[in-house]
């Protein structure tokens, strides 16, 4: 171990947990004193080497009984129309265009019937009305863009 520093061990020791599991579930608090150091050199461990470039995602639930959830994924063949895609969403997305983009996943056998279908029902005017046209356009154009994301991967 010489030679190394502390975010590499603990790198070393979270990629060993997820040799043998999918997904880990850990408690930054209990790494950072496995390894005597502060929590916070936790959270740079895994912001910095546990990004979805290296294959991983990341899910998080703070307070009480919170945990740190670290995914292995890998990412799909089809990458370059969900690239397209996501980087031309404009920041606030019409129903429309949102149900035109989800066709367009569909038709590209990038999802199925039942996952257009969903996707369609949470950017629906129904679903999302909030009274104030601009913000739904804004907040279907965040949601459809985390959708897009999560297609990025295979679990």
């Amino acid at each position: 171990m010489q030679g190394q520093n502390i975010s590499d061990v603990i790198e070393h020791y979270l990629k060993a947990m997820l040799d043998s599991s999918r997904q880990v579930e850990i408690s930054r608090a209990e790494i950072a004193q496995h390894f005597n150091c502060v929590p916070s050199q936790i959270n740079y461990v895994i912001k910095t080497r546990f990004t979805p470039q290296r294959g991983y995602v990341v899910e998080s639930k703070r307070g009480g009984g919170g945990y740190i959830r670290i995914l292995k994924v890998h990412l799909r063949d089809d990458q370059d129309l969900i690239s397209l895609m996501a980087e031309n969403i404009p920041q606030a997305l019409r129903e429309r265009d949102g149900q035109a983009l989800i066709q367009q996943l569909y038709d590209a056998a990038l999802i199925d019937r039942q996952a257009g279908n969903m996707m369609l029902a949470v950017l629906s005017h129904q679903t999302l009305n909030m009274g104030d046209r601009e913000a739904e356009d804004e907040l279907r154009s965040r949601l459809l863009l985390a959708f897009l994301d999560s297609l990025r991967y295979e679990r």
